[in-house]
Formats: C-alpha cells, sequence, structure tokens
C-alpha cells in the first residue's frame, strides 16, 4: 500500500481533491492537510512520518514543510505539482492536472 499525502496552505481546495482523486485508488492509501495553523486539517509530524510520498502544491509549502518538519523528512519523497491556488475543490482542471502528473511518482 503506497501513502501518499497531499498538502497545501488552508486544505480546504487542492490538497483534499488530490486526497479525493486517488483516495478510491487500488493500492493507494491518501490523506491530506495544510500548513497554515488554521487549515482544515493541520499537518502534523504524524502525517509527515506516515505518508511515503508527499506533493506539495508550490515551491513555499515545500519550504515551509522542510523548515517545520526537517527532523521528520528523512528519506521522505516530497514533490512540488507546482499548483496555484486559483482552482474550486474537483475543479475538473484540477483534477485532470492531479490525474496526470501524480501517476508517474506512485506507480
Amino acid at each position: 500500500m503506497k501513502k501518499i499525502l497531499f498538502v497545501c496552505s488552508q486544505n480546504k481546495l487542492r490538497s483534499p481533491t488530490g486526497e479525493a482523486v486517488f483516495g478510491s485508488e487500488a493500492g493507494v492509501e491518501a490523506r491530506s492537510a495544510g500548513l497554515n495553523n488554521n487549515a482544515e486539517i493541520p499537518l502534523g509530524a504524524e502525517d509527515v512520518e506516515w505518508a511515503d510520498i508527499i506533493f506539495v502544491m508550490e515551491p513555499v509549502h515545500k519550504r515551509k514543510l522542510s523548515k517545520r518538519f526537517k527532523d521528520k523528512l528523512k528519506g521522505q519523497r516530497v514533490i512540488c505539482l507546482g499548483i496555484p491556488d486559483n482552482y474550486d475543490y474537483m475543479d475538473p482542471e484540477l483534477v485532470e492536472i492531479f490525474k496526470r502528473d501524480v501517476p508517474q511518482f506512485i506507480y
């Protein structure tokens, strides 16, 4: 079972979409969380340790993740998808981006 974690700022639009898209895939367990303290589901150390691969949406998320969880990221793959914060939850274009860009890393 491949454990993948999607991370954005607020965990309202992008990362929950990634979790929804891959949450029902065979052989994949997906979660999502946000880096901001007031995120819907704030990212915790246990999430970082749980994941095999962490997908962040923007370079700033990768920097924040590295700064806050540096000691927990040993051996973790962190991949920046370069998805700007201009999509709604389950936006068809956003879903297509996830389906196009993520599978190469998890299968």
